[in-house]
């Protein structure tokens, strides 16, 4: 992989104060320790893309089966009845949210 990043000081951004971009202790690899946006300058999480993003390989999730083990069946029926204890709720987003979002659909 190749990364390109442009600063006026390589390996650093704005000023010595900010967070630096750090090469990994794993080769090839690339540290950020803050929130990175791409297409927002107000990223909420760790990474936030407002846009499309382009995978050319293998997400990994914790919900994936090829993070887990012991995978087995369960009771049908008492999931059903579990099922039918869940609250189900509609909303509304709030519209400062929607616009940073650009969600136009509330």
């Amino acid at each position: 992989n190749i990364y390109f990043f442009q600063a006026s000081n390589p390996g650093q951004f704005e000023n010595d104060s900010d967070v630096l971009w750090q090469r990994g202790h794993v080769p090839e690899t690339m540290v950020y320790h803050g929130r990175v946006g791409i297409n927002t300058d107000a990223p909420d999480e760790a990474l936030v893309v407002c846009g499309n993003a382009k995978v050319m390989g293998r997400v990994m999730h914790p919900s994936d089966s090829r993070a887990k083990q012991n995978i087995r069946e369960v009771d049908t029926n008492e999931q059903l009845r579990r099922i039918t204890q869940i609250k189900l709720v509609e909303y509304d987003y709030k519209p400062e949210f929607a616009s940073v979002m650009g969600i136009n659909n509330t």
